[in-house]
């Protein structure tokens, strides 16, 4: 009896020994076979090679251990779906990362990304599909996270209906025709961040709770379109940004909450090109919009401006009369509309008098809402002792707001019913 124990404890040992690894699966997998994974931890890393379609049917974990990259997909027209992906390495200058993907035309469904540096790493890949998918990086100071997404070199991607929180930045890198839709992003530094990607697009998305929400780097031809940008404060916190950027298309969006709404950094660079911000809800910033310096090109057309603390600013001794204004809804209009055809029946005219102090001077900003400078704009404004400085003029503001999407704040990508601008302010 010990004996056939014996061979049975070996015969079992044995056959541990010979069961295939998951490396060793996909590597003998034919192109276009289905594999699915049994409930469990399959250790990684995977390189994937084949177009297979990978299935954790909702209970399977690749885990990498805390070293390297856990799953790099260097392969053209698979699918990883219904699985967790987690435990990659730590070190930034490896990129380690939750997925990599080098291949094209790739569906990447219904995964979770956790505890991974880097979550997804798309590196000269193309005509993928990112869908319904949750990434987290390392529980780290947000500095020290790595990126939700890195997309460089990669073009016509589609990332959607994605819950993206407690990562860095989504960055895209020298890309074109990427489209992100529908997608929850919070928590991080840069919600979404171009830089040399041109003719990308961004729409529906709830960013949220980060430092901040859209910014644009060299990058032209951008649209940003119907999108809730959300509670971007802190002491660079912005809800739309841009530097040196061209031809961008801003319209139907809420901006909302933020330290400043829209802020341009000289844009657009192209001189022969504008920017066009058309039918957005900017409301509850600390500056509505602000101009880094005196510029042109910058188009603003049947947006509303609503309980901006600063509905405007311009630093460098600078005014905004050059860029173009025309038919926006200001809450602080103070004109009539005696015909009653909508249009207000004077200008809407913003003057800077004490304000001037810290657009010209950044660190007086400091006192901004307090006793001594409230106090002093309102001197100023009773008895200037000096001249106002004209910032801005709409020749034909509207007195009622205009009704838009963004207003009624149905371009949320989540179902339900629509939420007012205060409990989206205060959720």
């Amino acid at each position: 009896m010990r004996l056939i124990a014996l061979i049975l404890i070996l015969c079992g040992s044995w056959g541990v020994a010979l069961a295939e690894t998951l490396q060793e699966r996909l590597d003998a997998a034919p192109e276009g076979a289905e594999i699915v994974l049994e409930p469990g931890v399959h250790m990684g890393p995977l390189v994937i090679t084949k177009s297979v379609v990978l299935d954790g049917q909702g209970v399977a974990v690749i885990d990498g251990g805390g070293q390297g990259t856990v799953v790099t997909l260097a392969a053209s027209g698979a699918t990883l779906k219904n699985l967790t992906i987690r435990n990659s390495g730590r070190l930034h200058n490896k990129v380690d990362a939750g997925l990599r993907i080098k291949g094209n035309f790739n569906v990447i469904r219904d995964v979770r990304i956790e505890n991974s540096l880097f979550g997804l790493d798309l590196s000269q890949a193309s005509n993928n599909v990112i869908r319904r998918n949750y990434i987290s990086s390392k529980d780290m100071p947000l500095e020290m996270r790595g990126d939700s997404v890195r997309i460089w070199y990669s073009d016509d991607n589609v990332f959607e209906h994605n819950h993206i929180e407690h990562s860095r930045d989504i960055v895209i890198w020298y890309s074109e025709g990427n489209k992100l839709q529908d997608n929850r992003i919070q928590h991080g530094r840069y919600g979404i961040h171009f830089m040399y990607a041109h003719k990308n697009f961004v729409e529906r998305n709830e960013i949220s709770d980060c430092v901040v929400g859209v910014f644009m780097m060299y990058a032209n031809d951008i649209t940003v379109r119907g999108n809730q940008i959300l509670r971007a404060w802190g002491a660079s916190g912005m809800g739309v940004g841009f530097k040196e950027t061209s031809g961008a298309i801003v319209e139907d969006n809420l901006i909302l909450g933020n330290a400043v709404g829209i802020y341009l950094d000289p844009s657009p660079w192209d001189p022969d090109r504008t920017n066009e911000f058309r039918r957005n809800q900017i409301a509850y910033n600390g500056v509505g919009v602000e101009f880094h310096t005196d510029w042109v090109g910058n188009n603003f057309a049947e947006n509303n401006f609503l309980s901006n603390f600063t509905q405007v600013s311009v630093r460098g001794r600078g005014t905004a009369l050059r860029e173009g204004w025309n038919g926006n809804h200001w809450d602080d209009y103070a004109g009539l509309d005696r015909d009653g055809d909508g249009v207000g029946d004077t200008p809407h005219e913003i003057f800077m008098y004490a304000d001037r102090l810290w657009m010209d001077l950044p660190p007086a900003a400091f006192f901004r809402g307090g006793l001594a400078l409230s106090a002093l704009d309102f001197v100023e404004r009773l008895a200037p002792f000096t001249e106002p400085r004209l910032l801005v003029r709409e020749e034909r503001p509207l007195v009622d707001m205009v009704d838009h999407a963004a207003a009624r704040t149905e371009t949320a990508p989540q179902a339900g019913k629509p939420k007012s601008a205060l409990e989206l302010l205060t959720q």
